[in-house]
C-alpha cells in the first residue's frame, strides 16, 4: 500500500515511520513549511492507496481536495498501527481545557507501573520521573505507549483535538468549542467525532455526543458541593473532600478523575490529598504577595479572569499585577491566545500594572495595546521575576500562554 502522511511538523514523521516499519510504502509531505522530501506538487502527481493528514489540516488543501484516496486523520492512523498491541489499561483525555489536571488526577489514583503523558511532560509512575517533553499530537502516544507496554504497566494520555479510540476509556474534559482548520471546522465536534471509536466514554457536563457504546455523563454519576464530592457507578458509591473542589479550574476536573477511578474499579478517595499543579491555578506567597500561576498551554481568556478573581477573593485586595502574553513555540496548533482576546482579559480585569511576554513593537497587534502595558519581558521567567520585584502589594496573576 503507498500511503502519504501529510503534515510532518505535528506527528507526521512519526506516523510515517511506524508505517514504514509495517513495510508500506510511505511520502511524508509538510504541508505547512515546504521542507519534506516530497513537496506538494510532486504529491499531487502520485497516486496513494491512503492519505494521512491531521484533523487540524484546511480540508480544502489541495493535497485533500484533489485526491481520490480515503483520507483518514492521524487519531486514526494511529489507533490502526497501536492494533490490539497496547497498555492495559490505556485512558485518552481530550478537550479544550481541564486535560492535563484530569490526566495527573488520575495518574495519581492509579496502581502499579505506567506511564503519564501531558503537555507538561511524560512520567513514568509509581516514582512520577520525569522521561521527557513532547507534544501532546495523537502521534505522541506511539512512543508513550511503547513505554507503558515496556513496563508492563497503564497508559493516561493527553491528547489536542480528539483521541484514537484505541484505549478502554476516553475522556472529553469541555465542551467548549472554537473554530480551526482555516475556520472550517468546529474543535468540539472533531473531538466528540474522534470518540465513536471508544470502547467507553466518559463525558464532562453539558455535552452531548452521538455514541452508540457505553457512554457516562458526569452529571448522571457525580454531584460536587463546595469542597465535598459523591459519585456513584454501577450500584457503589465513593466520596472525597477537597478545597480545590471550589475552584473553577480544578471542579471538573477532579470529578472526571474521580468518575474515570470507578470506571476503571480503583477508588478515588486519595484524591483528597491531591494538590494544585504548577501552571494551573497553583498559589504561593512571596514579598508578601499572593501569587496565582496559572500560565500554561491552555491559558486563555477565560482561565485568565477566573486567575484574577481568584486572586483577589484570596489576598482581599484590588491591587493586581497581570503578567500576559504568548510565548513563542508555545505547541498550541489550534487553539492560541488572540490579541483581542488578551485585550478583553486586560480591560476585564483591569490589573494595576501588566508585564507583557512575546508582544514587541513592529507586530500588528502592538499599536492597539501598547497602552496597556507597563513593561515588556522576552520570556516567562523574567516576566515572573520582574513582577514580584515591581510590586508592592495584592496579587500576581500569570497568564502567559507558554508550553510548561
Amino acid at each position: 500500500m503507498h500511503i502519504l502522511v501529510l503534515d510532518t511538523i505535528h506527528g507526521g514523521n512519526a506516523i510515517g515511520e511506524a508505517f514504514s516499519a509495517r513495510r508500506e510504502r510511505v511520502d511524508c509531505v509538510d504541508v505547512y513549511r515546504g521542507e519534506s522530501a516530497i513537496d506538494v506538487p510532486e504529491a499531487l502527481a502520485r497516486t496513494y492507496d491512503l492519505i494521512v493528514a491531521p484533523v487540524h489540516l484546511d480540508p480544502d488543501h489541495p493535497l485533500l481536495r484533489f485526491s481520490r484516496a480515503p483520507v483518514i486523520s492521524h487519531h486514526e492512523a494511529v489507533r490502526r498501527l497501536l492494533g490490539e498491541n497496547v497498555p492495559q489499561p490505556m485512558i485518552e483525555i481530550t478537550g479544550a481545557w481541564g486535560k492535563t489536571t484530569t490526566a495527573h488526577a488520575l495518574a495519581s489514583l492509579m496502581q502499579g507501573p505506567g506511564i503519564l503523558h501531558t503537555s507538561n511532560g511524560t512520567y513514568r509512575f509509581p516514582e512520577k520521573t520525569r522521561i521527557s517533553q513532547s507534544s501532546i499530537t495523537p502521534a505522541s502516544v506511539l512512543a508513550a505507549a511503547k513505554l507503558a507496554l515496556e513496563i508492563h504497566g497503564w497508559l493516561i494520555a493527553e491528547e489536542s483535538l480528539g483521541v484514537t479510540g484505541a484505549g478502554n476509556l476516553s475522556i472529553i474534559t469541555s465542551a467548549k468549542d472554537y473554530v480551526f482548520a482555516a475556520g472550517k471546522k468546529s474543535a468540539f465536534a472533531a473531538k466528540v467525532a474522534s470518540a465513536r471509536q471508544s470502547r467507553h466514554l466518559l463525558l464532562a457536563e453539558n455535552i452531548l455526543a452521538d455514541y452508540s457504546g457505553p457512554v457516562s455523563h458526569i452529571e448522571d454519576i457525580a454531584v460536587s458541593k463546595n469542597t465535598e464530592c459523591c459519585i456513584t457507578f454501577s450500584g457503589t458509591t465513593c466520596r472525597f473532600s477537597n478545597p480545590l473542589l471550589a475552584v473553577p479550574g480544578y471542579h471538573s476536573s477532579l470529578m472526571l478523575a474521580a468518575a474515570a477511578a470507578m470506571i476503571l474499579g480503583l477508588d478515588p478517595g486519595p484524591l483528597s490529598s491531591f494538590s494544585a499543579l504548577p501552571g494551573r491555578m497553583s498559589v504561593s506567597f512571596e514579598k508578601g504577595l499572593f501569587i496565582v500561576d496559572n500560565a500554561n498551554s491552555g491559558t486563555n481568556l477565560a482561565t485568565t479572569i477566573e486567575a484574577s478573581r481568584y486572586a483577589r477573593f484570596i489576598s482581599g485586595k484590588e491591587a493586581l499585577t497581570l503578567v500576559i502574553g504568548q510565548t513563542a513555540g508555545d505547541g498550541a496548533v489550534c487553539e492560541g491566545f488572540a490579541a483581542d482576546q488578551m485585550r478583553e482579559a486586560v480591560d476585564r480585569i483591569q490589573p494595576r500594572q501588566v508585564l507583557w511576554v512575546g508582544l514587541r513593537p513592529g507586530t500588528t497587534e502592538y499599536p492597539g495595546l501598547a497602552p496597556l502595558i507597563s513593561g515588556y519581558a522576552e520570556t516567562f521567567e523574567e516576566a515572573r521575576a520582574t513582577a514580584v520585584r515591581t510590586t508592592d502589594q495584592g496579587s500576581v496573576v500569570l497568564a502567559v500562554k507558554t508550553w510548561r
